[in-house]
């Protein structure tokens, strides 16, 4: 072989090694990105038979496509979603752990926690993206044995971007609330394997979002179990209340604690976490845990953040220390089988 076929050998060989280098490094950082492709979670559609308190996917089969790509390689999918119940259309994000693919737990049902963003929340759901660690904070908590490997459902929270809707069911506007209970968890049921009872499922949400996941828990107690509330809004304040004081009584959760008590369960499990610099929102936590909170059914714990403002970005790391896993403790996980 001559000189000049050696060197030309030598360079190819050295571009494929460093195409297979460079390859996964390109495709995670978007340069040959899977954005936009098909994506399922496993087998959907109804079929087979699954552990004790598993229910296996219903179908039919969702138009997920890849939204964003987690640390560990695993994928956020996004649909648009027509709410059969509420009647609104709109999108939704979700993320199975790596657990979830794991064959030694082929038949068993996840515990689902929905997301929910605090602002506008429209068009999008700010947990979708990588950047707040969402995913990847839950998947090492799940390694470390503080947190349950959850499927994480983000929905987006409001119609538009013009108001708070309180994730409810305003006369005259889109029922946000039956959208965030019904319709969304009927999307996860028929694409992954659920539990059955509500002691697999759950809210988390920063501001306005903790207010509806918050509402949401205390409202429908035979549906949610728990929810982690992060700098929440206590009370119903959107503006499109005027005129029907009786339904955003309904909608408040003060009322709904107070029923819960009266009602004598079933019990729900609140975890608040507030930074020192949230005056207000303090505060009221606060009030709410003092007359509610630990009282017969209603289950409280609130996790102060040292310096911590009204900002998402503080609150996922907070969440490992301690929320998540106290939540995790009166949940139902998926079993090996």
């Amino acid at each position: 072989m001559t000189t000049t076929k050696r060197r030309r050998t030598w360079t190819v060989a050295c571009v494929a090694v460093l195409a297979l280098i460079a390859w996964p490094v390109l495709k995670f950082t978007g340069v040959f990105s899977d954005k936009g492709d098909p994506i399922t979670f496993g087998d959907t559609g109804g079929g087979g038979t699954g552990a004790r308190g598993t229910l296996m996917p219903t179908g039919p089969r969702a138009d997920f496509r890849v939204a964003n790509t987690v640390q560990d390689g695993t994928k956020i999918g996004v649909v648009t979603l027509d709410g059969k119940k509420s009647g609104f259309k709109g999108k939704v994000w979700v993320w199975a752990p790596k657990q979830y693919d794991d064959p030694a737990y082929a038949k068993s049902g996840f515990p689902v926690l929905i997301a929910l963003p605090g602002g506008n929340g429209y068009p999008v759901n700010y947990w979708m993206g990588t950047d707040l660690k969402l995913q990847s904070s839950i998947a090492q908590w799940s390694k470390e044995g503080r947190s349950l490997p959850f499927i994480v459902a983000m929905p987006v929270l409001n119609p538009d971007d013009k108001n708070y809707y309180d994730g409810s069911d305003i006369p005259g506007q889109p029922k946000m609330g039956t959208w965030l209970t019904e319709d969304v968890p009927d999307l996860i049921k028929a694409n992954f394997r659920t539990l059955k009872q509500r002691d697999g499922w759950a809210f988390m949400g920063s501001s306005s979002g903790a207010f509806a996941g918050l509402k949401a828990v205390l409202q429908k107690p035979d549906r949610f179990k728990a929810v982690i509330a992060s700098g929440p809004d206590i009370v119903p304040d959107s503006p499109l209340w005027a005129g029907h004081a009786a339904e955003k009584a309904a909608n408040n959760p003060q009322v709904l604690a107070k029923r819960l008590i009266d009602g004598k369960g079933p019990d729900v499990y609140l975890a608040f976490q507030v930074g020192t610099k949230e005056r207000t929102s303090m505060r009221n936590t606060r009030e709410f845990i003092s007359t509610y909170g630990n009282g017969g059914p209603v289950h409280t714990m609130l996790r102060e953040i040292p310096d911590g403002e009204h900002n998402a970005r503080t609150y996922v790391p907070s969440m490992g220390m301690g929320p998540i896993q106290w939540i995790s403790e009166h949940m139902t996980g998926p079993t090996p089988s």
